[in-house]
C-alpha cells in the first residue's frame, strides 16, 4: 500500500488489475479527454500493465497508482505520478470510472498522492489535462495546482498545472 484516506486505498497495480486497466481504457466516456484509441481486449491492458506501469515501477520506483475504493473492494481508477519525458516533469494522472464521478474521489486520491510524492524524491509536479476537461482542471485546481500553460501533447491542446511540493 502507498497510502490510504477514509475512503479509499492506493497501492501499486498488480498482475490482478488487468480488468481495472481494461475497463479504464475501453469505456468511451472515460475516453472522452484521454489522448489514443479504447482497448478492444484485455490483452491490451496486460501489456499496458507490464510494458508502462510495471515498467515505470522499476525504472523510477514510482508509476500510476490504483485506486481501491474500501467500501466496493475494487480498484475504481488510477491516481499518481509518471515521468513525461516530452516535458522531463512528473505528471499527477488520474482517471476514473463513471460511477465514482462527482463524489469527491479525484480530490481525495489526488491529495493522498502529493503527499508521497516527497518519499520518490518529486518535488514538484505537473497536471496535463486536455482543453474542455472542466473536471480534471477542477481537481488540479483544489489540490493546489496553478495553470501553467497551454500546450501540446500527444497531438491534442492541453492546459498544463503546475506545483511545487
Amino acid at each position: 500500500m502507498i497510502t490510504e484516506t477514509e475512503r479509499l486505498i492506493l497501492r501499486q497495480f498488480t498482475e490482478d488489475d488487468v480488468e481495472a486497466i481494461f475497463q479504464l481504457n475501453s469505456i468511451p466516456e472515460v475516453l472522452t479527454y484521454i489522448p489514443g484509441d479504447a482497448f478492444s481486449s484485455r490483452e491490451q491492458a496486460a501489456t499496458l500493465l507490464r510494458e508502462v506501469i510495471f515498467a515505470n515501477y522499476q525504472e523510477f520506483g514510482y508509476g500510476r497508482w490504483a485506486v481501491e475504493h474500501k467500501a466496493d473492494n475494487k480498484v475504481i481508477g488510477f491516481c499518481g505520478p509518471k515521468y513525461i519525458t516530452e516535458f522531463e516533469e512528473v505528471e499527477l494522472g488520474y482517471r476514473y470510472l463513471p460511477a465514482y464521478w462527482g463524489q469527491g474521489i479525484g480530490h481525495e486520491a489526488a491529495e493522498a498522492a502529493l503527499a508521497e510524492f516527497h518519499h520518490h524524491g518529486i518535488e514538484e509536479a505537473i497536471a496535463l489535462i486536455l482543453e474542455g476537461n472542466t473536471g480534471s482542471e477542477g481537481v488540479a485546481r483544489k489540490v493546489g495546482m496553478q495553470w501553467r500553460e497551454k500546450n501540446s501533447f500527444m497531438g491534442h491542446r492541453v492546459n498544463i498545472y503546475h506545483k511545487f511540493l
